[in-house]
């Protein structure tokens, strides 16, 4: 049996996904960004099932060393780079490619001599102002590794977009424009388009792509989910619980800490093994959907540590150890961001340890 709380992963959800990623950009390498542990759905096995895209990207060493010692023989792209001398040596030793954004990597790499090739991948800031050289440094940068023997040639050449997520603002075309002006001259190839850019933007659409979120079946777009109905996405994690208790409250009763939550009418309450110990978020609001037995009921009182609780409607027949979705197909993650005032990516990311993860 199941533990009380835990998350299944759809992994063909996966490939299904990555069939989409191919239609929207046929012509195109697919680096998959799997940082984060996978956005939680587990790293070495969501690098595992992905063995058909052309490189897979990680925010960190430490991350992509992990893949190696899982066994993981792909090319692996670093995005956050290196910051010191021991990071470069990992890099190089563990044959990873690496993101280069700021003069110090450049003073960092002439200090090194060594007979491995390393593949970089040079970053413009168009607008984001987090990582990668400006216009006139991004050109500087370029000559600079030109002449390191040991770096890879061609370099490849990319940017970040800050704003794809947002479908009216014209801040992406103009970071789509700057980079093509800014790389027109250089060789090698290049890469903009994240999950939004993929999906929305097909002017960013490159000779490399680099899904995250979308690979999931989750929309990077505020307000919309990944189903049939928008982009065909599938999701690959669902989060499911059960009821463990039921109670039949009058009238008045309050519910939850801070007793903020009252019945208005004659309430048959189910308490559900689940709370922001596992991940699920504090701060959802009141009337949040959750289903039960495949029937969405509403969230009431606060979401504790370990349990939350839902009005199951008088004529319901719910009983303790039926099963519940937090979210997941019918429910769309997506829509309880939106409830919790968060973003996808949190949500997913925050499952706890005490959460078993399950294949399905």
């Amino acid at each position: 049996m199941n533990p009380a709380a835990y998350a299944e992963l759809d992994l063909e959800a996966l490939g299904h996904n990555l069939k989409i990623v191919r239609h929207k950009a046929p012509n195109a390498k697919i680096m998959a960004v799997i940082k984060a542990n996978a956005y939680g759905h587990g790293l070495p096995r969501v690098a595992a099932a992905l063995q058909e895209v052309e490189a897979i990207a990680v925010a960190r060493v430490d991350e992509a060393i992990r893949l190696r010692k899982n066994g993981h023989t792909s090319r692996i792209v670093v995005l956050e780079g290196f910051s010191c001398i021991d990071e470069l040596q990992d890099i190089l030793n563990f044959h990873l490619e690496a993101v280069i954004h700021t003069e110090h990597q450049l003073a960092l790499l002439k200090k090194v001599r060594t007979d491995k090739i390393f593949a970089a991948w040079l970053k413009l800031d168009t607008g984001m102002n987090r990582l990668g050289f400006n216009e006139q440094g991004f050109a500087f940068a370029y000559r600079q590794l030109q002449e390191i023997r040991f770096i890879e040639k061609p370099i490849r050449l990319m940017t970040h977009l800050a704003n794809a997520d947002d479908l009216q603002n014209s801040a992406t075309l103009q970071q789509i424009g700057k980079f093509k002006q800014a790389t027109e001259h250089f060789s090698g190839e290049l890469s903009i388009a994240n999950s939004a850019g993929i999906l929305a933007w097909p002017e960013a659409i490159t000779d490399w792509v680099r899904p995250g979120l979308m690979l999931f079946g989750v929309s990077p777009f505020p307000k919309k989910t990944a189903d049939h109905d928008h982009f065909g996405l599938r999701p690959v994690m669902s989060l499911h619980s059960r009821i463990i208790a039921i109670k039949q409250l009058n009238v008045g009763d309050a519910v939850g800490y801070g007793s903020q939550w009252r019945c208005q009418k004659a309430t048959r309450l189910g308490v559900i093994a689940i709370g922001y110990g596992d991940g699920y978020p504090r701060h959802t609001r009141p009337e949040t959907p959750v289903l039960v037995n495949g029937i969405r009921v509403p969230l009431v009182g606060r979401v504790s540590m370990d349990m939350i609780t839902v009005d199951l409607g008088i004529g319901s027949d719910a009983k303790p150890g039926d099963p519940v979705l937090l979210w997941g197909p019918g429910l769309p993650v997506e829509e309880i961001a939106d409830c919790a005032e968060t973003i996808p990516y949190t949500l997913l990311c925050g499952i706890t340890q005490r959460v078993q993860i399950v294949e399905k």
